[in-house]
């Protein structure tokens, strides 16, 4: 910490200009997150940056809008509620939180169920496919539960509902579910896995349930697949996340966890504290936390309606069209995402060359685009994939841009054929005269340099007699 204050005006302008060196948010093409609001909706954001969330009774407005979003979403995923009947969720800072939430109620419902029967409790665990994202193994080695994953294999990049029902035991705590794998998009077929599971726990008397994980896909089905069955219209799902900050279109910071009923939350989770002014329950894993997401998920919720929703999807997903149709026309590439999923876009090179995708990727940052490459899980790992995630603020303007840029960088990373940079070993043998005035040979030990990037760090000036140089070039 420096020693003594400076200025507010050159505060500002030092981290302000190191700022200036990070990516520009528009052109991350590998997040999820949110990147562009509405001016309104960020000056209603601003007017609460002070605001508390958990401090309820002092800000009974702010928390009667968490409240408001909760019903909304649980209606739009079909819970089983009347209309006036209040919903069963909580706001959370993001679908990882949402996940460790819901992972908790599964694996206390399962225990108290195993207690009750006075049988073994601890070697719970949870049926995933290894498509998931890392928040689930998160959970699993931080609540000691086992984790275990279907392995994908070759054209079929997610859970596969027979073989994870194969995999269940008396032990599982829940099926997870992917809508919208973060690999590429795709969605599981969640009610083919609620019909195995049904006929399974009719053969056991197991009752293992389903959680869905939408963290990228709850906002997207609704409105682009309505038909589509995949929420609480299963019987076995039980839990629902999906991350507000993602499709549910704000800023990082939000997202929503939401249950079938009040019986598929454990009370005892739920904490009771009285020392903020009255009575609040609590059922989260932090405590403080900003109000300004959840007042800006509120006005997204009021602006844009049903009907907005709907027309902001369509409109990624035509933007997804225009790149995924563009990058086959170009002939260089597998396209590996769906067309009916979330709206991305994942592709990878034609050519076996793993390292192609990472140069690819490389390339393209030098026009500004930040386009991930990462190696597909176990069993499939030999397939390296590239990912453009299309959020409401990449429009088909920049998708053609994008398009633009393709082939350029191509051409880049065919001129750099793959070889070593070159690199010039040696060592020095030097006789020089001492201060005793005999001659002595003074070896200097063996180098490496590379000539095309490190620079000179330090010159000597030294009388050479007869020396001699080995080495390798």
């Amino acid at each position: 910490m420096p020693e003594r204050a400076i200025s507010k005006e050159a505060a500002y302008e030092i981290i302000h200009d190191e700022l200036l060196l990070d990516g520009n948010p528009r052109l991350n093409l590998a997040s999820f997150v949110t990147t562009w609001m509405e001016p309104e909706c960020d000056k209603l954001m601003l007017e609460a940056i002070n605001k508390n969330y958990v401090d309820m009774d002092e800000y009974p407005v702010t928390t009667e809008l968490q409240n408001r979003c909760v019903n909304m979403i649980a209606h739009l995923f079909n819970a089983p509620i009347g209309e006036k009947e209040p919903a069963v969720g909580v706001g959370t800072v993001g679908s990882s939180e949402a996940i460790m939430l819901a992972g908790l109620a599964f694996k206390r419902k399962w225990q108290n169920r195993r207690k009750s029967q006075g049988k073994p409790y601890d070697k719970p665990n949870i049926v995933t496919g290894s498509n998931v994202q890392v928040c689930w193994e998160k959970f699993a080695r931080y609540f000691e539960v086992e984790l275990k994953e279907v392995k994908l294999r070759e054209g079929y990049y997610v859970m596969d509902p027979v073989k994870a029902v194969e995999m269940v035991d008396e032990n599982t705590i829940c099926v997870a579910a992917i809508l919208g794998s973060t690999f590429n998009g795709e969605f599981e077929d969640v009610k083919l896995l609620n019909k195995l599971l049904t006929e399974k726990n009719k053969r056991t008397g197991w009752n293992t349930p389903i959680h869905v994980d939408a963290a990228s896909g709850g906002f997207v089905a609704p409105f682009m697949y309505p038909d589509l069955i995949w929420d609480f219209r299963l019987p076995l799902v039980k839990s629902i996340n999906v991350s507000g900050h993602k499709y549910g279109l704000v800023y990082a910071g939000v997202g929503w966890a939401i249950w079938r009923s009040k019986e598929d939350l454990p009370d005892e989770l739920i904490f009771h504290i009285d020392y903020l002014g009255s009575d609040q329950p609590t059922f989260t894993l932090n405590f403080s936390k900003g109000s300004s997401q959840i007042i800006a998920q509120y006005y997204q919720f009021l602006r844009l309606g049903f009907e907005g929703y709907k027309n902001v999807m369509s409109n990624c997903m035509e933007s997804a069209r225009v790149l995924r149709e563009g990058l086959e026309r170009i002939g260089r590439f597998n396209i590996i995402s769906k067309e009916n999923g979330a709206p991305v876009v994942a592709f990878s090179f034609k050519d076996k060359d793993k390292s192609l995708a990472f140069k690819f990727s490389k390339a393209l940052r030098y026009y500004g685009w930040i386009v991930p490459a990462y190696a597909m899980p176990p069993d499939i790992e030999h397939l390296t994939v590239l990912r453009v995630v299309v959020r409401e603020d990449f429009g088909r303007g920049l998708a053609e841009k994008l398009l633009s840029h393709v082939p350029l960088a191509l051409k880049d990373i065919d001129a750099s054929p793959i070889r070593s940079l070159p690199r010039i070993t040696f060592s020095i043998d030097l006789k020089q005269r001492g201060d005793d005035g005999r001659e002595k040979v003074v070896t200097y030990p063996e180098s490496t340099v590379n000539w095309e990037e490190e620079s000179l760090m330090e010159q000597r000036k030294i009388t050479l007699s007869t020396g001699k140089t080995k080495g390798t070039c």
